[in-house]
């Protein structure tokens, strides 16, 4: 079974190494960026699953990180996170195709249980996709049979 693969954006350094090894002790590989220009080349270059991205951020802030991911990278789940919480932030972050939201401080556990669920719905995404992909390319008996007869 495949494992999940996660990326943090955040622009606090601090903040980003200290999450990253207290995710890592729990075995999930994590990668970090500073921005969300920089998570964007890191998606291209990496096969990452969910990301969990702070919403208040310099240059390109965390909405217009999501709307970028989500148009590049539709399958990425994406969960919101910030220390700066408004009703209309976590509204247009779940707009915009997030898949959930988190309050800084959020606890590693808390983080790591939402991640996992986004996760699960991103395979079973895929699974949906992969029969759909299957189901186009197979034809029935009854099909087979009529092309033979004509």
């Amino acid at each position: 079974m495949e494992k999940m693969r996660m990326m943090l954006v955040d622009d606090e350094e601090r903040y980003l190494q200290t999450t990253k090894k207290l995710i890592e002790k729990k075995g999930v590989a994590v990668l970090t960026a500073q921005s969300g220009k920089e998570a964007l080349e890191k998606l291209k270059a990496q096969n990452i699953h969910v990301v969990i991205l702070d919403v208040k951020m310099p240059e390109m802030d965390g909405n217009e990180t999501l709307k970028a991911i989500k148009t590049l990278y539709p399958l990425v789940e994406v969960i919101m996170l910030t220390g700066h919480a408004t009703v209309d932030s976590a509204i247009d972050g779940l707009k915009s195709g997030a898949c959930d939201y988190l309050m800084k401080p959020a606890d590693i556990d808390e983080i790591l249980e939402k991640a996992r669920e986004a996760f699960e719905k991103r395979q079973r995404l895929e699974e949906k996709i992969r029969v759909a992909q299957s189901k186009k390319f197979m034809r029935s008996p009854r099909e087979i049979l009529k092309d033979d007869n004509e």
